[in-house]
């Protein structure tokens, strides 16, 4: 006989959440390796010490687990919390405790949360577990960076050179556009040692701190996540935010290993990177460091077609001049482009009765430029090829597979929050979310 499922509420109930979560779920495992703890100490400064309790901040960190499984919306999340068991298990929810409300939860999200950084220092203590498992090697690094796009339309534009003007003349300011001009008012006068920066043509007013980028098709407004990856476990170490440009994405990986060094106590051998990252400063900054740099170098000395290429002409190193293809000097003379590059010319008499000086140039006299950072190029040039330079770049390419991760199985495609600090928040939420699940696996029963 064919039987009917008929529902009848019952008058009482015995139910247990723990009795619901199997033994191997995720969560479970999380929640064994998972310390917060230090949630109370980093915002007690935050709430008074009397009136009506707050919703515990415990709980509204807990509920970033959605980030585990691809949930960054803020009401989505919520949903999700109040319907799944094993998300009310790890919440410490139990069945008639009430889901904190969206807004609560964006309130405290943008303000005291991100007043004491607190996802940041999340992401930190997870590293810190990850290394009490294991997990952190420190020997051999990786760092790159991948675009994520803004919540910024691009039809949307501001030229750059008014911008910052036009802003401040609004009727209303909202967060993201706050942040950028207050960014602004602070900024350091630029380094005369480095490069001057490139103002952008054109600004997004609803999200002025993203970078128009057109790496993935057309033109968008994106970010770049940076993150610093540990080869031999493919834990991230550290990560960071920046506009979509590839001169703050190199730079980003100063402040990533200077970072890692300070608040973890690392010194890696090697740093591992793709052409992009191969310019002289980065390279001799970290040669300097004792950082073995396998990275391809950035190399335009042989643009020149009709004429003899800078390979052409020997380095005397002692002499600090160059011998051109004639065995004649080209010496010393100066420095341009913000003391990086140094300029050595030939004699006028030299060149007037060279035989070469056809295929040389069509000038008096020629000239070669030199980057201050050259030995950091050549030591990073006489690396490729090397077994321990294939082995490198072949293992680089681990890091390609974390964004694959972060983008397909955690949803990181297109930001959901505003501004370089919303987007420093998602980034670091995202790399905290990876680095449990590797330690989940890493607590998994063989």
């Amino acid at each position: 006989m064919m039987g009917r499922q008929v529902a009848q509420g019952a008058l009482f109930y015995g139910f247990r959440l723990d009795d619901h979560v199997p033994a191997d779920h995720l969560l479970r495992r999380i929640d064994g390796v998972l310390d917060l703890g230090f949630v109370r100490e980093a915002l007690a400064a935050s709430y008074s010490a009397s009136g009506r309790p707050s919703i515990d901040p415990e709980l509204m960190l807990r509920m970033l687990v959605g980030y585990l499984f691809g949930i960054r919306s803020e009401r989505r999340l919520c949903e999700e919390v109040h319907l799944n068991l094993a998300y009310r298990w790890f919440c410490r929810l139990d069945l008639g405790d009430r889901v904190p409300d969206h807004s609560t939860f964006s309130k405290n999200r943008h303000g005291r949360f991100r007043a004491c950084d607190l996802h940041r220092l999340l992401f930190e203590q997870v590293v810190a577990r990850c290394a009490a498992a294991g997990l952190v090697t420190g020997r051999d690094l990786a760092v790159d960076g991948s675009t994520i796009m803004a919540d910024a339309s691009r039809e949307k534009k501001l030229k750059g050179a008014v911008a910052a003007d036009e802003l401040r003349a609004g009727e209303s300011i909202s967060r993201p556009v706050a942040e950028y001009l207050a960014a602004l008012d602070a900024a350091l006068p630029p380094d005369p040692d480095e490069p001057a920066p490139v103002d952008p043509t054109s600004i997004s007013p609803t999200d002025p701190q993203a970078a128009l980028t057109c790496k993935h098709g057309p033109a968008r407004y994106a970010y770049a996540i940076n993150p610093l990856l540990d080869l031999d476990t493919d834990c991230i170490l550290d990560v960071e935010a920046t506009p979509a440009r590839f001169a703050a994405e190199v730079a980003a990986t100063r402040t990533l290993v200077s970072r890692a060094g300070t608040r973890l106590g690392i010194e890696p051998e090697s740093l591992a990177a793709d052409k992009a990252y191969g310019s002289g400063p980065l390279l001799g900054w970290l040669i300097d460091r004792k950082i073995t740099p396998y990275i391809p170098v950035i190399d335009r000395s042989r643009q020149r077609d009709a004429f003899f290429t800078r390979d052409a002409f020997r380095y005397d190193r002692e002499a600090d001049t160059y011998r051109c293809p004639a065995d004649k000097p080209l010496g010393y003379c100066g420095t341009k482009r913000a003391n990086q590059v140094r300029v050595y010319r030939s004699h006028v008499a030299d060149c007037a009765g060279c035989e070469l000086k056809p295929r040389c140039t069509v000038s008096r006299k020629r000239s070669i430029t030199r980057l201050v950072s050259e030995d950091a190029r050549d030591a990073a040039r006489a690396l490729a090829g090397t077994d321990a330079y294939v082995h490198a770049r072949r293992r680089r390419k681990r890091i390609e597979r974390v964004f694959g991760h972060l983008k397909r199985n955690l949803g990181l495609r297109t930001l959901k929050l505003r501004g370089l600090a919303g987007a420093a928040e998602e980034f670091s939420m995202a790399a905290a979310a990876y680095n449990l699940q590797l330690l989940a696996r890493q607590a998994a029963p063989a």
